[in-house]
């Protein structure tokens, strides 16, 4: 008997995986260069931790809407094309089969060949080759609005709450200082972390979150440096 070889491919990650880093990293930068920003202020620290919390619950319910509203819209385009598809197939299967048969020439087989397997699979399930092959709808690509909310929501608010504990510990003199240092270490680990999830090479990711978001804390500091000296 045969043995089926079961393999897990890194695209499969793809739904959650950009959901996820992208709500992580903008949380912790996010929320980091606001409470560095509040303090190069001369704020005090009660009001550091206020502007962080807000920043915060604000972020995450923000990125939460902003993930749903994209991603609906993605699922409601696949629909859309999913429909008028299927319309297709009741309307004119012979014009689908060529379709579908002339993408897989494209791909290099043979015109007879290529309409058997167009055969074999319209009659499984025409419309998920269509789906797959034309349209390029696969289960691993299709939107998910809920899921992409919820994943962004949790983990900005998972980011964010990384600086704001560091900035609850810190001395009011230091924290924009210790949390300039710890978040530049929490995108580093944040970079590799979602490197090596996505089968990224992981230098370069971990430097290109720690450039952008030693860049965003910078910008920040010094413009809340420049509004405190003149409020």
């Amino acid at each position: 008997m045969r043995r089926i070889h079961k393999e897990i491919h890194l695209i499969e990650r793809i739904g959650w995986l950009r959901a996820a880093v992208l709500g992580a990293n903008d949380g912790l930068v996010s929320t980091a260069s606001l409470i560095v920003g509040v303090a190069a202020s001369s704020a005090a620290s009660n009001e550091i931790l206020v502007a962080g919390c807000a920043g915060l619950v604000a972020g995450a319910m923000s990125m939460a809407a902003g993930e749903y509203v994209s991603v609906s819209s993605q699922s409601d385009t696949e629909r859309a094309d999913l429909a008028r598809e299927r319309r297709e197939l009741e309307q004119d299967p012979a014009a689908e089969r060529e379709e579908l048969a002339q993408i897989y020439v494209l791909r290099g087989l043979d015109h007879d060949l290529a309409l058997k397997v167009a055969d074999q699979l319209m009659a499984k399930d025409a419309l998920g080759a269509h789906a797959r092959d034309e349209l390029g709808i696969s289960a691993f690509t299709t939107a998910r609005p809920i899921q992409a909310a919820l994943t962004s929501a949790a983990t900005f608010a998972s980011g964010a709450a990384l600086p704001l504990v560091v900035a609850a510990i810190s001395p009011a003199n230091l924290v924009v200082y210790l949390v300039s240092a710890a978040s530049l270490v929490f995108l580093a680990v944040l970079g590799a972390l979602g490197a090596k999830v996505g089968g990224a090479a992981i230098p370069r990711a971990t430097a290109r979150v720690a450039f952008w978001g030693a860049l965003a804390m910078a910008v920040t500091a010094g413009i809340g440096h420049l509004v405190g000296k003149v409020v």
